[in-house]
């Protein structure tokens, strides 16, 4: 599944890069947290690779209707 967002896309990448580099878990806060945690590599990737070109900054979530 792709990023809808270049937000979530930045969140994935932040969220790629700790589960490659445990270093980098100290990091993470908010929606990359939420991500590494409940995703898994292949899942990250996928939305990490999304093209910016293609996605808006950001997208209302749901509560924000």
């Amino acid at each position: 599944m792709p990023a809808r967002s270049k937000a979530q896309q930045k969140a994935a990448g932040a969220a790629l890069a700790a589960k490659r580099d445990p270093a980098k878990l100290k990091e993470l806060k908010g929606a990359s947290r939420e991500m590494y945690d409940s995703m898994d590599e292949r899942q990250l990737e996928e939305f990490a690779e999304t093209r910016l070109a293609d996605i808006p900054e950001h997208v209302k979530s749901h509560q924000e209707h």
